[in-house]
């Protein structure tokens, strides 16, 4: 049991979340009395519980979760986070910190390695993902926690650690001294001409580095010959409002309404307009979307769909139209609290409706798609009078169902990229030339860039499937050839070459992107359309 210090502390940091759409949106909360008395009901539950229960109370433990409960009566994204998930958050959203450059899991124990950032010291020195981290500076990493191994991990700048890591395919371990860095986490990833005159762009998150980030990538492909844009959004959370708003003034000349933001508190009613012409407010454009687009994503999408500046192709996104304003509570915990929705230019709320429980809204995602049916009051019109509905995220111009890496496999497909077949695949290989690990280790087979999936690797990965007791569905294997030799490609391509080499690869056989290729000359239309209304609204001002 913990003494009335901790209890102090616990009910101060319980009052401030309380108190805080009021105290920081300008506005006090109606009935002072009636929140003292439910202050005082919570504070006296608290303190009998310290008292007199029979077990070890962990009193923070506890305010936490009274928090995040209060929270989830009010919408599916307002939440508590504790100092881990508030450090992560933070990290997220200014793209960089200090480390090794690695993302870790715990699997049946083990510390696994999940990803890599390209060009992170962990990438320099040769670690690859799947390596098992077996000792930190010489301690056993066995059955210790990700935080407790985050801890040992991370340091200050240039200072070293070494790592012992277990790999497929080698009997011993593999010490390899790892120098710390400052790590930036990229947003895009993915930046390539897919022909001579289409340049593509996967921005896969938002961070405050997402805008510098994508203007340097289509500076490149300016350069490269670049005459229309393949503007990846597929599977992007969302995040900064500012991102979004700049990122879209990329393609919007001055003036035009990107988003407006309704709420309760001080300045939450807001009008974003683009501030400069954007620098490529003049090429044609095409927007790759699917159901894991959301937020910031799709107030991009919802921007360029409403002022007829590109086409949206791809499912129909998340529909997440809450604006999350970040509170610190504490020195290291954080408060998420929804405190306004936006509005595409148009007028339309992207924000879908809830259940009670939130089921039904947070499984979105996992569901078959179909074109949505919408309501007539959900209907607006776009700068040159097409028609657009709200109420259910941003329905693309052009809708083909892909859920997997631009795919649509059959069930038994989705089956393998779930259980992580085909990176697991992955980890027996070695690229030609890579002496970063001089050991070539046992059975591991080497490839060099623009490889081909032949028919020994697939008989290989069957035989995979088999020893974990996957029973192959021969017809729906037949069905997915296709993804399932893609995906191979891409995750090896992945695990030893680049980032833009294994998405230019799947993007060669990506059916989404492979149709919105297609979709070029509209979007050259498109454009003249936007331009005409562009004329017109000039004429009126």
């Amino acid at each position: 049991m913990r003494g009335s210090r901790t209890l102090t502390m616990a009910v101060a940091v319980v009052l401030a979340s309380a108190l805080l759409g009021g105290l920081l949106g300008g506005r006090v909360l109606a009935g002072q009395d009636r929140l003292s008395q439910h202050y005082e009901v919570f504070t006296m539950a608290l303190a009998a519980i310290e008292t007199t229960y029979v077990g070890e109370v962990d009193s923070e433990r506890l305010v936490y979760r009274a928090i995040g409960g209060m929270l989830q009566t009010l919408d599916p994204h307002s939440s508590f986070m504790d100092p881990r998930s508030y450090a992560q958050l933070r990290e997220r959203q200014e793209g960089r910190y200090f480390g090794l450059g690695i993302t870790i899991r715990v699997i049946d124990g083990a510390i696994t390695v999940m990803n890599l950032f390209e060009g992170s010291p962990a990438y320099r020195t040769g670690l690859r993902r799947g390596d098992v981290i077996a000792r930190i500076a010489g301690e056993d990493a066995i059955g210790i926690t990700s935080d407790q191994a985050v801890t040992r991990l991370r340091g200050p700048k240039g200072s070293t650690v070494v790592v012992s890591i277990r790999r497929r395919g080698y009997d011993r371990l593999i010490d390899l001294e790892v120098e710390r860095d400052e790590i930036s986490i990229p947003t895009v990833q993915g930046a390539f001409m897919v022909n001579d005159t289409i340049g593509y762009v996967r921005l896969r998150d938002f961070s405050e580095t997402s805008s510098r980030e994508l203007r340097a990538a289509l500076r490149e492909l300016d350069e490269l010959g670049m005459e229309g844009l393949l503007l990846d959004l597929r599977d992007n959370p969302g995040g900064p409002l500012d991102q979004a708003i700049r990122v879209s003034n990329e393609f919007l000349p001055r003036g035009d309404l990107i988003v407006y933001t309704r709420g309760r508190i001080q300045n939450a009613d807001q009008d974003y307009h683009a501030r400069e012409d954007g620098d490529h407010n003049d090429i044609p454009l095409v927007v790759l979307v699917n159901r894991s687009s959301a937020s910031a994503s799709e107030i991009v999408s919802g921007a360029i769909q409403d002022h007829d500046r590109g086409l949206i192709v791809g499912e129909t996104t998340f529909g997440k139209a809450l604006v999350q304003s970040i509170y610190r509570v504490s020195q290291e915990a954080g408060l998420a609290l929804t405190t306004a929705r936006y509005y595409t230019p148009s007028g339309r709320m992207i924000q879908r409706p809830w259940d009670g429980t939130f089921d039904e809204y947070l499984t979105y995602s996992m569901r078959e798609q179909k074109p949505a049916d919408h309501a007539m009051s959900e209907r607006r019109l776009t700068d040159g009078g097409r028609e657009v509905f709200g109420g259910g995220g941003i329905e693309p111009d052009h809708f083909m169902s892909g859920p997997v890496e631009g795919f649509d496999p059959t069930p038994f497909g989705r089956l393998l990229a779930a259980r992580q077949e085909f990176a697991l695949f992955a980890e027996r290989f070695s690229a030609e030339g890579d002496t970063r690990i001089k050991d070539e280790g046992r059975g591991r087979q080497r490839v060099s860039r623009g490889f081909v999936i032949g028919d020994a690797m697939m008989a290989d990965f069957r035989a995979q499937l088999e020893s974990r007791r996957l029973t192959i569905d021969e017809e729906a294997f037949d069905a997915d050839e296709t993804f399932i030799r893609t995906m191979m490609h891409y995750e090896i391509d992945l695990a030893l070459f680049s980032l833009d080499e294994a998405r230019r690869n799947l993007t060669a056989n990506d059916p989404q992107a492979q149709y919105a290729i297609t979709l070029f000359p509209e979007a050259v239309r498109l454009l003249n359309v936007s331009r005409q209304t562009g004329v017109v609204a000039a004429r009126r001002d």
